[in-house]
């Protein structure tokens, strides 16, 4: 119990950090410690919570054992991440992207095909990915073709749907501007269309980097190689192997932060000159 209030009156002083902080001037530096002093304390909770009320390892591993089992498996961590983010998710996440942004200019430039593709796209988007996972190993065998399959088809419709909508929002006094110059259609969809586009081209990408770790993840229950976060998870569980499911879970979330992070640069160096770009530190 010591160990627990211990880790409670950190979270206290941290809190009041915090609020002292957000008094401040904004600056990158401070806007850094509220995430970072709430993470601690979780893990300061977690870790003084499982061994004060002595917690089963079987139920709720604490941070220290995960950390010591996430030192001890690097190897085996970094080959299930090459399988699982590298040969999977990536080749299957630009796939997607690149497939569903060719759709959205076919359905801008002809009307009769986007109002037909999207409403079958919204009903495929409802389908759960549970259900086509085993469907594409099938069909693509274990290798990471399967994996790669299934990433692209969940990140095909939230890309395919932002990008189409994206276009629309472009003024009607810009497009009217646009003609005065006498440009094309080529011209106005390179000029204005697409650039009004790009913050919901955006979302649609930084959504599916999440999307596309999670689908790889879930392909490699239905069959992988004898590497993969996903293949990793489901023999350990059974097991009752927290500490490196929780491992593999770390790794995942490592990558789907550091895979989002890179999006939101691209986006800051693309989209710079956006006015929901400009208030940003």
């Amino acid at each position: 119990m010591v160990h627990f209030a211990g880790a409670i009156g950190f979270w206290i002083l941290a809190w009041l950090l915090n609020i002292w902080i957000a008094r401040q001037n904004e600056s990158k530096l401070l806007n850094l410690f509220p995430p970072i002093l709430f993470g601690v304390s979780i893990i300061l909770i977690w870790q003084a919570s499982v061994v004060g009320f002595e917690v089963s390892p079987v139920i709720l591993p604490p941070p220290s054992a995960i950390y010591y089992k996430f030192i001890s498996s690097i190897p085996t961590l970094w080959g299930d991440f090459v399988q699982t983010a590298l040969k999977g998710a990536l080749p299957g996440y630009l796939i997607g992207c690149v497939a569903a942004f060719a759709v959205s200019l076919i359905a801008d430039k002809f009307k009769f095909f986007g109002r037909g593709v999207l409403p079958i796209g919204n009903f495929l988007a409802a389908m759960p990915i549970i259900g086509i996972a085993p469907i594409l190993v099938m069909w693509y065998g274990y290798g990471w073709q399967s994996k790669a399959a299934v990433v692209a088809v969940m990140v095909f419709f939230p890309i395919l749907v932002n990008t189409v909508q994206g276009m629309k929002m472009s003024d009607k006094i810009h497009k009217d501007l646009m003609q005065t110059y006498n440009a094309n259609y080529l011209q106005t969809l390179l000029k204005l269309r697409l650039a009004t586009a790009m913050p919901f081209i955006f979302n649609g990408l930084k959504i599916c980097t999440t999307l596309a770790l999670i689908g790889a993840i879930v392909a490699e229950f239905f069959g992988s190689p004898i590497r993969g976060m996903g293949f990793r998870i489901s023999t350990e569980a059974p097991r009752f192997a927290l500490d490196m499911v929780w491992a593999e879970i770390t790794v995942a979330a490592i990558a789907g932060s550091l895979f989002y992070g890179g999006i939101v640069l691209l986006e800051k160096w693309i989209t710079f000159w956006h006015p929901s770009q400009r208030g940003r530190a």
